[in-house]
């Protein structure tokens, strides 16, 4: 795969019914410049609102992947994601005039075919890749759901799927960068089983689902009677009862389900926002499993992409280090009192202060028995939440955080020479330029202090 990013020659689109919303909609892929990326876009709506292609903009995972803001929608977006990740396009606009793309065959393959018809375009910016460095894991015990990525030269995926059923055994599919993908894994038909089928359709799903856009596993007999219902739901079909399903067609490969999964897998994950470099394992996947690790790595590269504005070399295990917090908060000493930031997302920052008796007011507080004021305390749990509000302002110089109030303040332990002193902050609510957050310390993982803190953003 080229090291250069990538968008498509000329525009192309294609139409038909979404799967479950049932509105008929016609999608068009556009060509983008470079550092574009994948958006989406209403344009049957006022004003053509767009949705970036990112994970930051999952507002539901249920049967599909769903993506929103403001109340504006765009369903079941993984078939789309996986055609676009798999063919390496970086950059595109993908304008609907509906609220959900076509489900087609319930495959990539209509996408993958007129964007190669469109033709793939080099452009002269290089692409942009998480390499991942240490492996990032999500897990739901219940469900036996595990997925997990792990460091790796290229981008490679695999996948087991088991359903504890006695027609569709256990299966696994793996795909490597450097594969066919549209031979290999395009084509692969979303599925369900006979019984999920009627729920699906009374709960509002699969309003424009058929036999030509999903596969039916039969995992129980059915009566003609029924026959009859789902001949009217979603229209006539002869079954392949030796292939244990309802399509008449068979499988296009022998683990067609689990090549699914990892079709579904590959374009949740896009929603990461950057090409990956990393190993991916998957049992049991499914959207809401496969969105949470696609929040991780998103998660990981916005700490990058926080690191890199102000730090001048990467640290392992650190976001900012002392250098880079003065260049983003006014204090100096005696009252600087934050060594370091560990940990660092949209809502959540964790700072290291350590303890050493030379700080100046442990002459004072107190002669024989040095402790850390609680005040000072409070002041470095505060300096640490102004981290997380500043790094989002372009020139943090250019304005003043004042706290307004501190409340639920308790204190635990006392704080003495040598602790280092763990500061977590986390952001409540934003209102303007008002912002709530709790913070809590510990020393050694004993919780030391904690409060709650409200915060005003000042212009200088």
């Amino acid at each position: 795969m080229s090291q250069k990013q990538h968008t498509i020659v000329r525009a192309v689109s294609l139409e038909g019914k979404g799967l479950h919303t049932g509105h008929a909609s016609k999608i068009t892929f556009h060509p983008a410049p470079e550092n574009h990326g994948r958006i989406f876009q209403r344009e049957d709506l006022e004003n053509q609102p767009m949705i970036p292609a990112l994970s930051d903009y999952v507002v539901d995972t249920s049967r599909g992947t769903t993506l929103g803001i403001n109340g504006v929608k765009v369903h079941t977006v993984e078939h789309v994601m996986s055609a676009l990740a798999g063919l390496g396009i970086d950059n595109v606009t993908i304008s609907l005039d509906g609220p959900e793309p076509p489900i087609l065959d319930g495959s990539a393959l209509g996408f993958v075919s007129v964007l190669l018809e469109a033709g793939l375009l080099e452009q002269e910016a290089e692409r942009k890749f998480f390499v991942v460095d240490e492996t990032l894991s999500y897990s739901d015990e219940g469900r036996d759901v595990h997925l997990s990525i792990s460091a790796s030269s290229v981008f490679e995926l695999e996948v087991n799927i088991d359903f504890n059923s006695e027609v569709l055994k256990s299966q696994m599919a793996s795909f490597s960068e450097g594969s066919d993908y549209s031979g290999e894994i395009a084509d692969s038909r979303t599925f369900c089983f006979l019984h999920e089928l009627e729920a699906m359709y009374a709960a509002g799903l699969i309003q424009g689902g058929n036999l030509d856009s999903a596969v039916v596993i039969m995992d129980r007999p059915i009566s003609q009677e029924e026959m009859q219902r789902l001949k009217d739901q979603f229209g006539p079909y002869e079954g392949n009862p030796e292939a244990g399903i309802l399509n008449a067609t068979g499988f296009r490969h022998e683990n067609e389900p689990a090549r699914h999964k990892l079709l579904d897998l590959i374009g949740d994950l896009a929603l990461c926002g950057m090409a990956i470099k990393g190993k991916v394992h998957a049992n049991r996947p499914g959207h809401a499993a496969n969105v949470e690790l696609a929040k991780k790595i998103r998660s990981k590269i916005k700490r990058q992409q926080l690191s890199r504005r102000f730090m001048k070399e990467e640290q392992k295990g650190i976001v900012f280090d002392i250098n880079a917090i003065t260049e983003i908060l006014p204090h100096r000493y005696p009252f600087l009192l934050v060594d370091k930031i560990i940990d660092f997302d949209e809502n959540t920052i964790v700072g290291i202060k350590n303890v050493t008796i030379n700080e100046p007011f442990f002459q004072g507080h107190f002669p024989g028995n040095p402790i850390m004021p609680g005040v000072l305390q409070l002041e470095a749990m505060a300096q640490v939440g102004g981290i997380l509000l500043l790094n989002n302002i372009e020139n943090p110089k250019t304005v003043w955080v004042y706290f307004l109030a501190i409340d639920n303040a308790r204190f635990k332990k006392p704080v003495k020479p040598g602790d280092t002193l763990k500061l977590e902050l986390e952001m409540t609510a934003m209102k303007r330029n008002i912002c709530k957050m709790t913070g809590r310390a510990y020393v050694d993982g004993v919780l030391v202090c904690s409060a709650d803190l409200v915060a005003s953003v000042v212009q200088k």
